[in-house]
């Protein structure tokens, strides 16, 4: 049986619409599991849950709740091996093969998520943008930005993110505003699950 040129081209399209709704739900499906991961790492408390004691409200000053939270920064309990910054001591991200990926360093004003320089990943590279920036880092945007519209924030109190770039590789990632100690965790785990599988998709 013969296809005229015209069910032909209708039927091509047809295949690369398919084929682009395989390629989404597969991104949206790996988000998913992404998330879940994650989660899983928070509930087991594995060793970026560390990164929670490094922010406590050490300072005895009254809440106010136009102004962002000003947490003071405590050294983990193991300090071995750590690289002392400025902007605080390094909390280590690694792969599930315990590569050293990053390290973050917390501070009352910023988290900087510095790459490992012998790690390579393209800025672009899925899911940094879809699942981190868009979802988890996006998704505090879009509270901070209701808290502005509801008074109870001021508007340079929402929370920011900068990425730094070497060339067209991630160099380094600044949250600014994150306020909320409770955040830590989060912009950590999901940042640290982001850049392991962007190592996973580039070897493969």
């Amino acid at each position: 049986m013969r296809f005229s040129e015209s069910q032909v081209r209708k039927t091509a399209a047809l295949r690369d619409e398919l084929w682009a709704k395989i390629r989404k739900h597969q991104e949206e499906i790996e988000m998913l599991e992404g998330s879940i991961e994650v989660l899983d790492v928070v509930l087991k408390e594995s060793s970026f849950t560390k990164a929670s004691s490094l922010v406590t409200n050490a300072e005895d000053t009254q809440h106010d709740t136009t102004q962002p939270t000003n947490p003071s920064v405590d050294k983990p309990e193991n300090t071995q091996n750590q690289e002392s910054t400025p902007d605080g001591d390094a909390v280590p991200i690694t792969d599930t093969s315990g590569q050293l990926v990053a390290n973050a360093y917390v501070s009352t004003e910023k988290i900087s998520i510095i790459i490992n320089q012998d790690i390579q990943v393209d800025a672009d590279a899925h899911p940094f943008k879809p699942f981190f920036l868009e979802r988890i880092i996006g998704g505090m945007k879009s509270k901070d930005d209701s808290e502005v519209d509801a008074g109870k924030i001021q508007k340079d109190s929402v929370i920011s993110c900068t990425i730094e770039k070497s060339g067209p590789h991630l160099s380094e990632i600044v949250i600014r505003n994150y306020r909320q100690k409770e955040r830590i965790n989060e912009i950590i785990n999901t940042a640290g699950w982001s850049l392991a599988r962007m190592l996973e998709n580039a070897k493969k």
